[in-house]
């Protein structure tokens, strides 16, 4: 193969990234800096109301570090879904262009935010570790875990997703319906175990309860997430990314067409 065409989809991944950050996030500062406040925004609200209704949080002694172990992999999880569902339709105007591919468009733009995010989590975990006292001992390796599969799971809801808005238009009003209350049952701001044994039967099938569930391990090492499951929250996250990833190689041309 010859060199030129070796590395041709990194530097084309590479080009799209560049791209996106000058359009999506602006030139300058602002757009990097919104990513920042929405998440401490979230973690603010949260904290005040619950810290006037309840004299302590539900795991640890701050209310702002028990939230952004919430909301922290939730927002990136939602930004990931976001960014792959609409890479198609972002980058329409290249694929044109035999040298890009959907492909091309669906990792630039998966690289991109995760970058980012995590960015963010370490800035926003950071700020609270240094202006409160919470008494955390972190273990890394759970928080990475948590945040790979935030991640993944991103990927592959926005791949399928890719695909349906595009062949099913109807499918994205459903899913804004069906997906709104995925903040209150996903642990953000309760801890699991807290919940009725008929509710844990249920909500235990709601992927962002796992990763919550191990993100707030890697904070408190009296909590222990036992009911949490990496194994299954990967087989959800890959069987997804297959599936939107399989269809838009077969249908991308039409989904092209269509928008």
């Amino acid at each position: 193969m010859p060199a030129s065409l070796r590395f041709r989809t990194p530097r084309v991944i590479v080009a799209l990234i560049l791209r996106e950050m000058g359009t999506a996030h602006g030139r300058t500062a602002a757009g990097y800096l919104w990513a920042i406040l929405e998440p401490v925004a979230g973690i603010a609200l949260l904290t005040l109301v619950f810290s006037l209704a309840l004299r302590s949080p539900p795991l640890g002694t701050s209310f702002a570090l028990f939230y952004a172990t919430g909301m922290l992999p939730f927002t990136s999880y939602m930004s990931t879904w976001n960014k792959v569902a609409t890479a198609v339709t972002f980058s329409r105007q290249l694929l044109v262009y035999p040298r890009v591919t959907f492909f091309d468009a669906v990792v630039a733009r998966f690289l991109l935010n995760a970058v980012t995010q995590t960015l963010v989590a370490y800035i926003v975990i950071t700020g609270v570790l240094l202006l409160q006292d919470t008494r955390a001992v972190l273990d890394f390796t759970s928080i990475a875990a948590a945040y790979a599969m935030a991640l993944a799971l991103g990927f592959g809801v926005g791949a399928i997703n890719c695909v349906l808005f595009a062949m099913v238009p109807s499918w994205q009003r459903v899913w804004a319906i069906t997906n709104r209350p995925i903040f209150f049952v996903s642990c953000i701001f309760y801890t699991f175990e807290s919940l009725p044994d008929v509710a844990q039967d249920i909500l235990w099938w709601n992927p962002l309860v796992h990763i919550i569930g191990v993100m707030r391990s890697g904070f408190y090492p009296t909590y222990t997430a036992d009911y949490a499951s990496p194994t299954y929250v990967l087989v959800v996250s890959g069987v997804l990314a297959a599936f939107g990833l399989h269809f838009l190689r077969r249908y991308h041309k039409k989904i092209l067409n269509e928008l």
